[in-house]
Parts: structure tokens; C-alpha cells; sequence
């Protein structure tokens, strides 16, 4: 279930993908909806690009540490690469 930041108080939020393109976020957002994880999306700045590097916005994907786990699992038996730091 998506969650407002401030509904996390202050905890300490994992990220867990950066979605690059439209489609993907809602694909994201759907995926993580019917696994009932709380999840928080915010758009953010990433470097991209190999030759020419641009700034480019993405939807940023937050999980607290409790579901962290959950939420990988999910991301990765549809496909996705979980961020790893």
C-alpha cells in the first residue's frame, strides 16, 4: 500500500528501485499494492547515460526495513533488480 512519508514517522526507509520510465513505476506500484507492502514513491534525480551523463527524474521507491525482504522477493519473482547499494 503506498504511504505518505510522514506516515513512517521517523524510520529509517530502504530504498528498493528506481523506476526509470512511467510504465515501470505503475508496474512497480501495482506489484507491491497486491503484495500489501507499504511503500513510499517520490520522484528524485539520477545520473544516466554512458557517453553523454544527464540528470535525469525517476520515481524512487522507499520500504521500511521490516518489509524489505518481502518486498525484494516480490520485485525479483517479476522480473525486477532490486537496488543494492
Amino acid at each position: 500500500m503506498r504511504r505518505a512519508r510522514d506516515y513512517f514517522d521517523d524510520d529509517d526507509l530502504h530504498l528498493l528501485y528506481i523506476a526509470k520510465r512511467l510504465k515501470e513505476a505503475l508496474r512497480l506500484e501495482e506489484l507491491l499494492t497486491k503484495a500489501a507492502a507499504e511503500y513510499v514513491v517520490e520522484p528524485d534525480t539520477y545520473l544516466g547515460g554512458i557517453i553523454f551523463r544527464t540528470e535525469r527524474v525517476g520515481a524512487f521507491f522507499y520500504v521500511p526495513p521490516s518489509g524489505l525482504s518481502a518486498a525484494r522477493e516480490v520485485l525479483t519473482h517479476n522480473g525486477f533488480r532490486p537496488w543494492t547499494p
